[in-house]
């Protein structure tokens, strides 16, 4: 028998939400093929920077991956083309039930790479406790989050790839979606109002939030009172169940800038299956069983994932779960921005927001942020890959 057992590797990313609800299916593989184990390790911020993910397929089966890396994915076929293995059926559930643009955000020069386990995008958050002890309305619009935050109560994620992400979601507002011009970004114009906004919002937060990602955020307000409201930070129902945190949150759709609703930038995570993998087979029964409507919609959310598939968002056990996180927030996912998966994107995103969190803490101009910004996203589009 311990000839024939197959063992494969996985990698995810280390937050309940990322680790448990994989590791629960494996198991559940494991008892409808014996001989089929399933391992997971968690990724540190470290191995992000120093091993990227095209270096992990040749160590790794399973790969829970940002939809932007599909670019790579493409040049390099260095995970499977999903379209390649799975039924038509199974994909075109996936297709139709999708939350915003995540199945589709996996599907680049025709092949889906990777299928989306996991739907999120910025949306805003609140200890509800605290509005209604104080008799408080929750902020519907701009203006009203900059009031709170002037008076301190209000927390948003400040590390570069959060702000960045934000500065999409301010070009936008202003009038222009982001990467739709060759040279630059967006107009100088737009790019600088955006960054303008921003540092209007983020001069009122604590300095504290510059190293605050959105779990962090999500942490500082579910286990003490200090921060009430965040209007925008990658959405966690884990933090809306009951027995999870100190303080529960309740989450709700981001608020309207001069009456229309702030378009916030998808994010998410998606199942891959190594090209160097030789279990191939068994890896696709295990993303085939993770994804389904059936799984996703029970045990996926019961294990604390945030699925990606629709039907979950919309089940109401799931909703009475959580506080109603999924019927709260999926509109805003369904207007969701979907970022470049361009080649090169990746060098783009990994370096951008460092310019842009120099701005807002006042270290570098506004002129010379945009020229540093432009001339990242020129060098990105540029790059080849050497086979």
């Amino acid at each position: 028998m311990s000839n024939s057992l197959k063992k494969l590797k996985g990698i995810t990313w280390g937050h309940s939400r990322g680790i448990v609800p994989l590791q629960a299916c494996s198991q559940r593989i494991s008892e409808l093929y014996p001989d089929i184990q399933i391992h997971w390790r968690q990724r540190t911020l470290q191995e992000f920077a120093d091993f990227p993910i095209e270096k992990l397929t040749e160590h790794y089966d399973l790969l829970v991956i940002d939809h932007p890396w599909v670019g790579c994915a493409a040049e390099i076929n260095s995970v499977l083309p999903l379209d390649a293995y799975l039924s038509e059926d199974f994909l075109e559930n996936q297709q139709k039930n999708q939350v915003g643009g995540s199945h589709g955000s996996y599907n680049y020069k025709g092949k889906q790479w990777a299928l989306a386990i996991d739907a999120a995008a910025p949306v805003a958050s609140y200890r509800k406790d605290l509005f209604e002890h104080h008799e408080i309305t929750v902020p519907t619009r701009w203006d009203q989050v900059l009031e709170m935050a002037k008076k301190g109560k209000v927390a948003a994620p400040g590390i570069p790839i959060d702000l960045l992400m934000n500065l999409y979601m301010f070009c936008q507002v202003h009038g222009e979606t982001p990467f739709k011009l060759d040279d630059r970004i967006a107009s100088v114009e737009v790019t600088e109002k955006a960054l303008e906004t921003m540092k209007e919002f983020y001069s009122l937060l604590d300095s504290e939030l510059f190293t605050a990602n959105p779990i962090k955020v999500a942490e500082l307000m579910s286990s003490t009172n200090k921060y009430w409201y965040c209007p925008f930070a990658y959405g966690y129902s884990n933090y809306s169940r009951s027995g999870y945190a100190k303080y529960p949150l309740r989450y709700t759709n981001i608020v309207n800038f001069k009456s229309v609703p702030m378009r916030s930038t998808l994010g998410g995570t998606g199942l891959a299956i190594s090209s160097f993998s030789s279990h191939r087979k068994e890896a696709l029964l295990f993303a085939e069983l993770l994804a389904s409507e059936q799984y996703q919609s029970t045990q996926y959310v019961l294990n604390g994932g945030q699925p990606g598939h629709r039907k979950a968002w919309l089940d109401i056990t799931n909703n009475a779960l959580t506080d109603n996180f999924f019927f709260n927030t999926i509109a805003t996912l369904d207007n969701a921005y979907l970022r470049p998966r361009y080649y090169g994107y990746l060098e783009f995103q990994d370096r951008a927001g460092d310019y842009v969190q120099d701005f807002l803490l006042g270290k570098r101009s506004l002129t010379l942020v945009i020229e540093k910004i432009n001339e990242l996203y020129r060098q990105s589009k540029n790059q080849i890959h050497e086979q």
